[in-house]
């Protein structure tokens, strides 16, 4: 403790702060690329270890302190793929929690050492369930290492910041080898965008995960008029139109799309003629609009009405039949 009469030191300056912390994250950077080049089929191993797990196994992840905190990200991240996983702490897993693993799952254990007590414990009731093991640990010859079917080493690191004791440096490195694991599983899983957006519902991803399907217009809300219907009626069939639309599809006599009519050409037919009215809509749609599949992700909807200057977008199906629309309003209640 300071003297109670001993002089403040003097705050440091701000030079010498945003060092330390250049230093910190450019010594954990040096570790991850260090670790990306000695990866070897070890990593592989894991991989497929999680590919061949049964249809009814979960990864059960465990650590303790704060590789604990890193399994529990490393956990929800795999669920987050469609992978069954919970974190299950070594401590509680002893204390009664150990009839949760099952030979049909895979035991995925962090510990730097490779020696912590608790982990330890745990290890050969795992293994005697038959639960296959992939260990994150320092060494392969660690007692952790030694007794897992697969073993990731992130090798010896010094820890980063002034002491070079608090965990940093391996922590980091669990998680960006957490990381690595779980995107090669997601890669060979062979899992889709749709799928994925289906595991993530609501939140940023979920927006940006949607189907055109999902929040198109349909139904007695989709606005849809013969090419010989009258301007006049067009008008009237949009006003009507549940959700006012702002435009109607016009399809021909097949049912094809052939054009779209919008308030922008409302607008135009006002500004240039005074015989509009009561002739067909076909003489003053635009031809050509853009469309989407109901397939489609919605940020590609987004991305042809931006780059397209359009409020709105219809949605075909096979037949080139207009089975929806997508406002640029509808995009916006996502955000």
């Amino acid at each position: 403790m300071p003297k109670k009469n001993a002089t403040p030191a003097s705050p440091p300056s701000a030079a010498d702060v945003v060092g330390d912390g250049r230093a910190v994250l450019r010594a954990e950077a040096e570790a991850i690329l260090t670790l990306a080049d000695s990866l070897d089929d070890s990593f592989r191993s894991a991989v497929q270890l999680i590919l061949d797990m049964p249809r009814e196994g979960r990864v059960i992840v465990s650590g303790m302190g704060k590789a604990g905190f890193v399994g529990m990200k490393i956990s929800a991240t795999l669920a987050s793929l469609g992978l069954p996983s919970f974190f299950l702490h070594p401590a509680e897993a002893v204390h009664g929690d150990l009839g949760r693993y099952s030979k049909c799952d895979v035991a995925l254990i962090l510990s730097n050492s490779g020696e912590t007590y608790e982990i330890l414990r745990v290890l050969p009731h795992v293994k005697r369930m038959g639960c296959s093991t992939i260990a994150i640990t320092g060494s392969p010859d660690s007692s952790l290492g030694r007794h897992s079917d697969v073993t990731l080493a992130i090798g010896k690191i010094t820890e980063a910041g002034p002491l070079g004791v608090a965990p940093t440096t391996s922590t980091t490195l669990m998680l960006a080898l957490g990381d690595a694991l779980a995107m090669a599983v997601l890669k060979h899983r062979g899992l889709t965008h749709e799928e994925f957006a289906a595991l993530h519902p609501a939140g940023n991803i979920g927006r940006l995960l949607m189907l055109v399907s999902d929040i198109m217009r349909r139904g007695e809300e989709n606005c849809v008029v013969p090419h010989t219907m009258t301007v006049r009626d067009a008008i009237h069939q949009i006003t009507i139109t549940k959700g006012r639309p702002g435009a109607a599809a016009v399809i021909n006599g097949a049912g094809e799309l052939i054009g779209i009519f919008t308030d922008g050409n409302l607008r135009r037919c006002l500004d240039e003629r005074k015989d509009f009215l009561d002739r067909p809509v076909e003489l003053f749609m635009s031809t050509g609009p853009k469309s989407v599949k109901p397939e489609q992700l919605v940020q590609e909807a987004l991305r042809v009405m931006t780059e397209h200057r359009i409020d709105q977008v219809i949605v075909i199906d096979e037949l080139n039949h207009p089975v929806g629309m997508i406002d640029i309003q509808d995009v916006s209640r996502l955000t």
